[in-house]
């Protein structure tokens, strides 16, 4: 974790669920620039979509700015290495925030995207009732449609996953890679970089979604994936990113 730089990002994911599905690592290759390597647990290529809320989001050294507080997100990732360093790579960031967008495009080179979002807490069952989310991508920055409509709930106790299991390759990343100017042709594209973040880890539960519509893996030319995804949840976790760094080759 970096020791000498100050968090540039403060905030709060709250009600979030994890969802992954196996896919071919071959099919991910193209999306992935060098040089960076697709990420495998025992050999298995994974894609997550991660509906979530952001809380209480604040940009160090600025007071809370207006429409960056609080607002929904939904992402589209996989999972990289460079060299012995382990990440996320994003394909898409949907955000129910003009502001978040912007800053994030601007500031993490992230494909962050315009959309309509809302996420409900459905009354009854406490603390394992269904959130209901929704997101439809607003056509922004040349993407094309997204759409996800569905509900998901934790139904378990909560527990950090154990290292070396499938739950902890898919959730304990603590550094994101991005390249500058993803949306210009490869041959142009700037240099790549990565962002580290703090958080403690996961409070993850096992979970179950009913998937309404799904329309996410279009952005990437891939078709929804077969069968029910993985799930898991965690109701609240804070978190600190860091300034992103250019990195070499």
């Amino acid at each position: 974790m970096p020791t000498s730089l100050r968090p540039a990002i403060h905030m709060t994911w709250r009600d979030l669920s994890f969802m992954h599905w196996r896919v071919d690592a071959e099919a991910l290759r193209p999306w992935i620039p060098e040089p960076l390597e697709v990420d495998l647990f025992d050999g298995e290529a994974w894609v997550g979509v991660v509906p979530f809320e952001m809380r209480g989001t604040r940009l160090w050294p600025l007071p809370a700015v207006p429409g960056l507080r609080h607002f929904p997100e939904l992402n589209l990732r996989t999972y990289v290495r460079h060299g012995d360093r382990r990440g996320v790579w994003f394909f898409s960031l949907d955000a129910c925030s003009k502001v978040a967008v912007r800053v994030a495009r601007q500031t993490f080179a992230l494909p962050y995207l315009d959309a309509r979002m809302s996420i409900e807490r459905e009354p009854g069952a406490g603390e394992d009732g269904w959130v209901r989310y929704t997101s439809q991508r607003q056509g922004a920055f040349g993407a094309p449609r997204g759409v996800f409509r569905g509900r998901y709930r934790p139904c378990g106790p909560a527990a950090p996953a154990a290292e070396g299991s499938l739950e902890h390759f898919l959730t304990e990343r603590y550094s994101l890679f991005a390249q500058r100017g993803f949306g210009v042709p490869r041959s142009l594209r700037g240099g790549l970089v990565r962002g580290d973040i703090e958080h403690d880890p996961w409070p993850l539960q096992p979970a179950e979604v009913e998937l309404e519509e799904l329309d996410m893996f279009r952005i990437i030319g891939l078709p929804v994936p077969e069968g029910p995804p993985l799930m898991h949840f965690a109701r609240e976790l804070r978190v600190r990113a860091f300034p992103p760094r250019r990195v070499g080759r």
